[in-house]
């Protein structure tokens, strides 16, 4: 049971996708001005990596079963296809089930399919030996960066309120804001030396 919750923390904490290992930072820093979109994207990613995670671990390790490390260049090709056809289907869901928050993630959903964390985990939990590891990596990681974009976007939300310098509105202060959240987050790892 530790080492499920050492990968929870990890993955949250840690190592989190966007804030220690820096993947997934163009829906970071573009879908982050409004709390409530910052969510839905968080969430809709959460469920892409976490199935990703899941059907990625079993389609890679039948393939190593199959054709064995002969099969290792189709790793990408295959993650690929995997993601972009479970991010068609959130955009389905999305689109029928709520049409709000469809039009407002706009381009960044589609974009969910090249999002380098989504890739990122499906890489990690490749390696993983156990299936049920790799789930609880994949929704951790998803939670993670789910953590770190609603952050952000409430710290972008107040941000829009108060007396900023002109040469810092826009996205300079975002830049300088996720910075100073990646070193608050490095604080994490201080404990785990």
């Amino acid at each position: 049971m530790s080492e499920y919750f050492s990968i929870i923390i990890g993955a949250i904490f840690v190592q989190n996708f966007v804030l220690a290992r820096f993947l997934g930072c163009c829906p970071f820093l573009g879908v982050s001005k409004k709390t409530d979109t910052a969510l839905g994207m968080g969430m809709a990613v959460t469920f892409v990596i976490t199935m990703a995670s899941g059907i990625t671990w079993l389609a890679w390790n039948l393939l190593h079963l199959l054709f064995g490390a002969e099969a290792d260049f189709l790793q990408t090709i295959l993650f690929i296809l995997i993601i972009a056809s479970l991010v068609q289907f959130v955009e389905i869901v999305l689109k029928r089930f709520l049409p709000a928050l469809y039009e407002s993630l706009g381009i960044y959903l589609p974009l969910i399919t090249t999002n380098c964390a989504v890739l990122g985990a499906a890489i990690i939990t490749a390696e993983y030996t156990d299936f049920l590891k790799a789930i609880v990596f994949g929704c951790a990681a998803g939670v993670g960066f789910t953590l770190a974009i609603v952050l952000l976007a409430g710290i972008r939300e107040r941000l829009a309120s108060s007396n900023i310098p002109r040469a810092l509105q826009g996205m300079p202060i975002t830049l300088i804001t996720a910075s100073l959240m990646a070193l608050a987050f490095m604080g994490f790892g201080a404990f785990g030396a």
